[in-house]
């Protein structure tokens, strides 16, 4: 089973259960044989623009940031990595794509595990195939294709 640790960071009123956020991990993950621990903290605007900063030498916000969990040699672990997500930006998206805030937290959930998983869309051909994932897992949790405008 896998197991899904929820940071609340940001103070928004209205988010999504750690019950959904565990069945669209479950979901991204579903065709992996091993089980996970990921860890998704919902942050501010001023967070995830730290985050990106530091981590992406970009100095703006954005949806989420994926970071893989890279195992220490002779280490055992279940650990796959850890999602921040811009709860503010996820909103303000989901309005201006005309979609419910849940549905972009469930793709945005399930396109950052794909990266732990180690998917890229730096590329033509990879931007396709990861987003074919996408669409797959969201259909199956009843979303519609989020890149259909």
């Amino acid at each position: 089973m896998n197991k899904i640790i929820l940071q609340k960071i940001s103070k928004a009123k209205t988010l999504p259960s750690k019950q959904q956020f565990t069945k669209w991990v479950n979901q991204a993950l579903s065709n992996s044989k091993k089980n996970h621990e990921v860890v998704i903290r919902l942050v501010s605007t001023k967070e995830i623009t730290d985050l990106n900063k530091k981590y992406r030498k970009k100095n703006k916000p954005t949806n989420i940031i994926s970071f893989p969990f890279e195992t220490p040699f002779g280490i055992k672990t279940n650990m796959l990595g850890d999602l921040a997500i811009c709860v503010q930006l996820v909103k303000q998206e989901a309005k201006l794509q005309d979609k419910t805030a849940t549905a972009h937290f469930a793709h945005l959930t399930i396109h950052g595990v794909l990266h732990l998983l180690g998917y890229t869309h730096e590329k033509d051909k990879d931007a396709e195939k990861m987003e074919k994932l996408e669409i797959k897992h969201l259909k199956k949790l009843g979303f519609t294709d989020p890149y259909q405008q």
